[in-house]
């Protein structure tokens, strides 16, 4: 069996070499030294980071298509997102300075980009019902601008204000999710949060812990990720308590515009706020009266017909 290993194409040889070492790939593979842990351990870090790269470049797609697709951010924490944003900047840049591998933190690049994204859509499709487009536009160029200085800003620091940085990541990373924890628990919905966003970043941080305690050994990453994976647990908990409740509620809601509709239900007992048809967007009904208000006076719309 080990003269099969030995004869692999050229191409599987460097490519195994380039990615776990020659030390590695002749134990493993050439030699089938199944008892060498320490290159296991290593083989198997490398595994799981390959993956997570792979994994983190479509983590917030999903994300991304529930906000299109619904035309709305209802439900996501615009103060979350930045901060996490932030954070994944940092973490990226620390590494980076560093020179660790990339496969123990490649998605931070991918991340970065998809929150970024999801910042300006969630900015773009909840804005203030006094807020002129103009002004949002104004406030979308903002953002952008902004986070392009403290990117900069960010890469081009030297080495102790980064670590000072990647030290911060620790209350910016608690910062940034408890207002989304927050924000679901007083509505008791989760919105358009995406389940499969944060069960893969529950997935990520256990195998980031591995793979940082294996190759890189950096404690400041490793508390990053610790606090993190306990972060996104309570959101997937959170997710796992409010599941179903959205789809009820807007079930409760449409089933009320119904019976308006058959005038099974007294609409002077609704805010208007309390039905859907409040937030469709549409052209308004022709009123039943019209009028000079001042006057008094008041024609029914058959008259004007």
């Amino acid at each position: 069996m080990t003269t099969i290993t030995r004869k692999f194409p050229w191409f599987i040889r460097d490519t195994g070499i380039s990615i776990i070492g020659t030390e590695c790939y002749t134990s493993l593979v050439e030699n089938l030294d199944i008892q060498d842990v320490e290159c296991l351990k290593y083989s198997l870090s490398k595994a799981l980071g390959i993956g997570i790269v792979v994994g983190g470049s479509v983590m917030k797609l999903p994300q991304l298509l529930l906000i299109l697709r619904g035309r709305s951010a209802r439900g996501l924490s615009l103060s979350a997102y930045v901060l996490e944003t932030l954070a994944y900047g940092i973490n990226l840049s620390y590494s980076f300075r560093n020179m660790f591998p990339f496969s123990t933190y490649g998605e931070n690049l991918f991340l970065t980009i998809q929150n970024i994204l999801i910042t300006f859509l969630i900015i773009f499709y909840t804005p203030s019902l006094r807020l002129a487009r103009r002004r949002r536009n104004a406030q979308l160029s903002y953002a952008f601008l902004g986070l392009l200085i403290g990117t900069a800003a960010v890469c081009y620091s030297s080495m102790p204000i980064l670590a000072f940085l990647q030290l911060s990541t620790l209350p910016l990373s608690l910062t940034s999710k408890v207002p989304q924890i927050r924000q679901n628990y007083r509505s008791k919905s989760t919105g358009q949060l995406s389940a499969f966003a944060v069960c893969s970043q529950i997935l990520g941080c256990l195998a980031r812990l591995f793979t940082t305690a294996t190759e890189v050994g950096d404690w400041l990453v490793s508390a990053g990720f610790a606090l993190a994976l306990v972060l996104n647990g309570v959101l997937g908990l959170q997710l796992w308590m409010y599941w179903g409740k959205d789809i009820d509620e807007r079930n409760d809601d449409y089933g009320l515009d119904d019976a308006v509709a058959k005038g099974r239900a007294n609409t002077a007992s609704y805010a208007p706020w309390q039905t859907q048809s409040f937030y469709r967007i549409g052209t308004p009904p022709l009123p039943t009266t019209t009028g000079n208000i001042r006057r008094g006076t008041r024609k029914s719309a058959a008259d004007l017909v």
